[in-house]
């Protein structure tokens, strides 16, 4: 895989030649190119349903499954940051948020495509978000902790710059989303708030993840555990998006 943008600092940073963090580039590569919803054009249904279902997710993954992760790691400095990242998702972020949680904003952002706050707290979780609520479930709590971490950052790491094609390889996971609402809605910046501080916050999150796994993965030999955990998760994360899609391609029918 060719150098990424953005990661040649933390590259560096690992000594060893035989780093684990080229092996889970090339997995998030891969996740970033063949996901459907990446690849899709964005309809007004597809985006409805992804307010939806990630506000419900991102309630969920940092108010219980998360917090598991947490809970398992033995090292104390790595236990509170993933907690400090939690807080920022689900309580206040003031760093980035301008002190509100990102579920809040994410509301937000429904309302400048026509939804109201009671559709989006009324919204149904999909069958699909269920099925991948239980496989984190599995992957986070009853897993090694080093693992947990993996399932922590890995699709985070798709809002770093550099893995796939086009516009997500320039900016990200969420910087093609701010690119696609902004012209399917006519949103401006301030609107779009809430793409621009994940990309902010997740380049942040994911680093700090990248850097633990790869050390702590060294040390407890845990190299390839590390890479399958990583390429498991992403495959319940394409899960999770696909079914967002369909969902939303049921709504743009009716």
């Amino acid at each position: 895989m060719s150098e990424l943008p953005g990661l040649n600092v933390l590259r560096k940073s690992m000594a060893s030649q035989d780093s684990v963090l080229p092996r889970l580039d090339a997995v998030v590569d891969d996740f970033c190119r063949r996901t459907r919803f990446f690849t899709e054009p964005m309809t007004p249904g597809r985006a409805k349903m992804f307010v939806f279902q990630h506000r419900q997710n991102t309630r969920h993954r940092n108010s219980v499954l998360k917090l598991k992760v947490a809970t398992n790691c033995p090292d104390w400095d790595t236990r509170l940051r993933i907690i400090g990242a939690c807080t920022q998702e689900v309580i206040a972020d003031h760093e980035h948020g301008h002190g509100k949680a990102h579920w809040q904003i994410l509301e937000e952002l429904g309302t400048h495509i026509g939804l109201s706050l009671e559709e989006i707290r009324a919204a149904k979780t999909l069958d699909s978000t269920l099925i991948a609520w239980s496989a984190w479930e599995g992957m986070m709590a009853n897993r090694h902790w080093l693992e947990g971490i993996v399932a922590n950052t890995c699709a985070e790491r798709a809002n770093v710059p550099g893995y796939g094609d086009g516009i997500i390889r320039r900016s990200g996971w969420f910087g093609l989303e701010r690119h696609r609402w902004g012209a399917l809605f006519g949103l401006n910046d301030a609107q779009l708030d809430f793409f621009e501080l994940h990309e902010q916050a997740d380049i942040e999150h994911s680093d700090m993840g990248w850097q633990t796994i790869a050390k702590f993965s060294r040390d407890l030999h845990m190299e390839d555990l590390v890479v399958e955990a990583c390429r498991r998760n992403l495959l319940v994360w394409e899960l999770y998006l696909n079914g967002i899609a369909a969902g939303g391609d049921a709504l743009d029918r009716t």
